[in-house]
């Protein structure tokens, strides 16, 4: 049996922004989301050079290369940012989040790369489970025991990142997994995370086979509680070869 990776994604502006600064890559091998900050032009820009960055990733990868290209890849991002703000000063503050699923070439491992707070979830054989870990000042507060989950959900200070891609050095998280068939993993902007809770995610990832569908009902669930934020889904399954 080998395995591959099939995705779907979904963007949306929401209900609130005037325009969307989140960008998105879905291909055969490479899964990523990036939400930008810094201004309407400036986050645009920021979240679009590292999707145009790691995007040539998306070609077989050998196991055990995933991580040094993942690294590679977010390290010229973030130079590509920093000359970005120099080319126009202007532009200072900018950056970007980044969520990255690389799958390797054989179909038997698979590299995690992020930073900021878009996430990955997994969902397998019915647990589902968040990957990652938020860079925020809220999870610092949740970590050190001072509020919890459910009051981290509303704190005024949700938004505010204490790591992102920004041309500044940093330290993206890296992890590697073995895929498993019928995993179904969602990466995705704190435009869905932020406004709709754990079990009604879990809920639609099971409720929903199709991943197009999947990817629409998490989008429709965010517009839904409001839609303050730009919204973007990946819904990526890994499935036998045969398995369309």
């Amino acid at each position: 049996m080998t395995l591959k990776l099939r995705a779907a994604a979904v963007t949306d502006r929401g209900l609130i922004r005037s325009g969307n600064q989140d960008s998105v890559h879905t291909g055969s091998w490479l899964v990523a989301v990036a939400d930008g900050m810094g201004g309407m032009a400036a986050g645009d820009l920021a979240s679009r050079i590292a999707i145009e960055t790691i995007a040539p990733l998306d070609q077989p990868t050998p196991d055990e290369d995933l991580v040094a290209v993942l690294r590679d890849a977010l390290a010229e991002a973030s130079a590509r940012i920093r000359a970005a703000v120099e080319a126009e000063p202007t532009r200072q503050g900018m950056g970007t989040t980044l969520t990255a699923l690389l799958f390797s070439a054989a179909g038997t491992g698979l590299a995690l790369a992020h930073i900021g707070d878009s996430r990955a979830y997994l969902l397998r054989d019915g647990m589902f489970t968040q990957v990652t870990r938020d860079d925020t000042f809220v999870q610092l507060l949740v970590d050190q025991g001072v509020i919890d989950a459910e009051q981290a959900r509303s704190h005024p200070r949700r938004a505010v990142v204490t790591q992102a891609l920004q041309g500044e050095p940093a330290n993206p998280a890296y992890a590697t997994a073995t895929p498993v068939a019928g995993d179904r993993w969602l990466l995705c902007s704190d435009g869905l995370s932020n406004v709709v809770r754990s079990d009604s995610l879990a809920e639609a990832l099971h409720s929903y086979p199709d991943r197009d569908a999947c990817a629409k009902r998490l989008v429709d669930l965010a517009l839904r509680a409001g839609g303050p934020d730009n919204i973007t889904v990946v819904v990526a399954d890994v499935v036998d070869e045969d398995d369309r």
